[in-house]
């Protein structure tokens, strides 16, 4: 009788230390975040201080910033303690041999606690962390565990610290939003595999972070030089002119994209249903983005793009033909050399327009665009990769890029309005700003219908006329036959 008391005081003193474990687990857990979101708002500060353009920061800043590291540094002591009752008290249970299934569900949370950072909060394919879900479950007010907002916190942490978010210009974090505005990386770069045009032509150029504060970017520039010139004795003039100057105006337009959900897909999905909606989403704003790029007229919210840029060269074909077309391209080579007095880097056209190459022949019907594998002889151009908005081949040494969003229908270099453009350019000296992609839940807009609005938006500025002198158009190429 005395031996199974003792033996049930054993149980109840192990049940008892598995309870305190799971205690200073959940403790552990409430401690870490709150040292995350010390650090967050630590880092919120600094941010805010670089946008403004200063290196220091002010008294009120200064004394905030050490309250959050002071707290950060407490937490971080304490979290450091618990570890260690934990790992002691873990120790102990283990050598009693008291491990049952209610301690192995407590060490395997022991383990998503500590590697809770080393994951992203939102994953592809999870149905149940899904980004949007939250943000609407956040915008609706229907969040009762608290858990959405903690899961878009941690991953606007995410988005102020992980490299990966630093690695493309769509989530870039300029514009003063916050991070939980920003969707997961995994989702801004889906838009490469849809069918859809990308943007390539737009990728291409200079890019750089739009500033924020601003609705226009003016650009100085020098209108006329100064001169040099041989003295013609001693003590006699020298060459003086002065230079004059004048600037290039950029406006800040907006990208946006709007998508209706019914309120019960968000409440019996079972599936990451942002996954479906973001793809198309960002792929239209990639392609509107491109072709902004392109043809944008300057009026009615739109960009000034490069077929409308004035100053922009063009060269006319005298046949469509190898010979006529290849003649304007070495043509368009030589006035950017003379007139930039730097080389052009790369040849972009529309798909079509490099097929057309492709089935060309010589006297004997043979390809006049061959892969470099052949061993080529007396060829055109090469033909790299079977690829598509990207570099697939090589003209005069340049290589060449194809980008659906050309027009076929162009206006701006032909009456007729029925042909595609082939553009030599130095792409470095265009320039393209951008904001990041922002994400919006609306539920209010569309009520009346149980219907929720996802938005996606961002501000972008561009000009070609820096130096207009690098881009050459080449016109007059009708619809090629096949």
């Amino acid at each position: 009788m005395t031996d199974n008391s003792l033996e049930n005081r054993g149980l109840v003193a192990a049940g008892g230390m598995e309870d305190f474990l799971a205690t200073l687990i959940k403790r552990r857990g409430q401690v870490h975040e709150e040292r995350a979101r010390a650090q967050q708002k630590g880092e919120a500060v600094l941010l805010l201080a670089r946008e403004q353009g200063r290196e220091q920061l002010q008294p009120e800043e200064d004394a905030e910033f050490r309250k959050y590291m002071d707290d950060m540094k407490t937490l971080g002591a304490e979290i450091v303690g618990l570890d260690e009752r934990i790992e002691e008290i873990r120790s102990e249970v283990e050598r009693s041999g008291q491990i049952n299934s209610s301690l192995a569900r407590i060490r395997r949370a022991e383990g998503t606690i500590t590697k809770i950072r080393e994951q992203a909060i939102y994953q592809k394919g999870d149905p149940r962390r899904s980004y949007m879900q939250d943000m609407i479950k956040v915008a609706l007010n229907v969040d009762d565990t608290g858990e959405c907002r903690d899961r878009l916190m941690r991953h606007a942490q995410d988005v102020a610290t992980l490299p990966e978010y630093t690695e493309f210009r769509d989530i870039s974090r300029t514009g003063g939003e916050g991070g939980y505005a920003v969707p997961p990386a995994w989702l801004m770069n889906q838009y490469i595999e849809l069918a859809r045009p990308g943007r390539a032509f737009a990728n291409l150029v200079q890019r750089q972070p739009l500033p924020g504060g601003t609705d226009s970017i003016n650009i100085p520039k020098i209108l006329s030089g100064t001169t040099v010139g041989v003295q013609s004795a001693d003590n006699t003039t020298v060459s003086d002119t002065d230079l004059t100057d004048t600037f290039i105006n950029a406006p800040v337009r907006t990208i946006s994209g709007q998508q209706g959900v019914a309120i019960q897909l968000i409440d019996q999905s079972p599936i990451a249903f942002d996954d479906v909606v973001f793809r198309d989403l960002v792929a239209a704003h990639a392609a509107a983005t491109d072709k902004q790029v392109l043809d944008g007229t300057g009026t009615g919210g739109q960009v000034l793009g490069v077929d409308y840029t004035p100053g922009i060269s063009t060269v006319a074909v005298g046949s469509v033909t190898i010979q006529g077309v290849y003649s304007a391209i070495a043509n368009a080579i030589q006035l950017v050399h003379t007139q930039r007095f730097l080389p052009p880097e790369v040849i972009v056209m529309h798909p079509r327009r490099w097929g057309w190459f492709q089935s060309l022949l010589d006297t004997a019907d043979r390809p006049l665009f061959l892969p470099q594998a052949n061993g080529l002889w007396n060829a055109a151009g090469v033909l790299e990769d079977v690829a598509s908005q990207q570099v697939v081949g090589q003209m005069f040494g340049l290589p060449v890029v194809t980008d659906p969003n050309i027009s076929i229908t162009n206006g701006a270099f032909s009456p007729s309005g029925d042909e595609d453009v082939i553009y030599v350019l130095r792409a470095s000296d265009i320039v393209l700003w951008e904001s990041g992609i922002r994400a919006r839940v609306l539920p209010e807009t569309k009520a009346q219908n149980l219907t929720v609005l996802l938005q996606i938006y961002n501000y972008l500025a561009f000009s070609a006329a820096r130096y207009p002198q690098s881009v050459v158009a080449i016109s007059g190429l009708t619809a090629p036959t096949f």
